[in-house]
């Protein structure tokens, strides 16, 4: 069976279009934002605009839809406003992928702009908790690890784990981004590096809750602590590191989504899909 990869697709003119996008591409996944990532506020998903869209997904090849949350959402922040205004924004964003269909929400954990790891982990921890009893049951949360730029917490495998621990009640599953392991210091550029890689991650967090990876190649040197995508291959992870994961079975099923570069008319996207495919064995 062949893998589910794709890429993120833009919702531009309304969210069913993302679907026929990814579908020009030969995508089985893809990824979206429900709404404008860079606002806070959004007008809702209409029960019609919705139904438009599971409609398109139930007649269409792509079999994996994940949605990704605004990037203005912190929950580890020490100020009680923003803290609050992100806690409500996030339990807005798992209420639209509910009403979409969509399954699993990708976050970045959160920054603790100068109050310290522990404290920040905490925040988090406490943000959730009031989250899952007031937001919809049907979408898991997806802890994305970061590139552990600034006062970014994620960047470790450990803080995944922490903030899982910290909410027992949580719906939680992980999307490992591989840019981002990188910058953070896990080398994934060789087989025995990916191999010791997935070895930490397995002994620390589990390789078990991986719901779906960000397929990156990274700008920046191993542990730059720096978020650069780079078209795969073509960065300084390499083909090799791409290989091991397009090769492990472990993860066949698991999704992976590009979120390099595009390209005019999506060409670098195609590009991409077509070595990953390669590197897979499937092409």
């Amino acid at each position: 069976m062949m893998h589910p990869i794709g890429a993120h697709m833009s919702i531009a003119g309304g969210h069913q279009l993302a679907i026929s996008r990814g579908e020009a591409l030969d995508c089985t996944a893809i990824q979206i934002f429900t709404k404008n990532a860079n606002q806070w506020r959004a007008k809702p998903i209409t029960e019609e605009a919705a139904a438009t869209f599971r409609e398109a997904r139930r007649n269409s090849p792509i079999t994996r839809i994940i949605a990704h949350d605004s990037y203005l959402i912190n929950l580890a922040a020490p100020e009680d406003e923003k803290w609050l205004k992100s806690r409500a924004a996030f339990v807005d964003e798992m209420e639209r992928c509910s009403l979409l269909g969509v399954p699993e929400l990708v976050m970045h954990p959160g920054a603790h702009l100068g109050c310290g790891e522990e404290a920040g982990l905490q925040r988090i921890a406490e943000a959730f908790a009031a989250i899952f009893a007031e937001a919809p049951t049907d979408v898991r949360v997806l802890l994305e690890n970061t590139a552990a730029q600034g006062s970014y917490l994620g960047g470790r495998f450990e803080h995944l784990a922490e903030i899982m621990e910290r909410v027992p009640a949580g719906r939680f599953g992980v999307c490992f981004d591989t840019c981002h392991a990188f910058a953070a210091g896990y080398d994934l550029s060789t087989a025995e590096g990916y191999e010791e890689t997935m070895a930490e991650f397995e002994r620390l967090v589990g390789t078990k809750h991986i719901r779906a990876f960000h397929v990156n190649d990274s700008k920046k040197p191993l542990g730059a602590k720096v978020d650069r995508h780079e078209q795969i291959g073509q960065g300084t992870i390499g083909r090799q590191g791409f290989a091991a994961l397009m090769q492990d079975q472990r993860f066949a099923q698991i999704p992976k989504i590009l979120e390099t570069p595009k390209g005019d008319d999506d060409a670098f996207d195609r590009i991409n899909l077509a070595l990953l495919r390669q590197l897979a064995g499937e092409a």
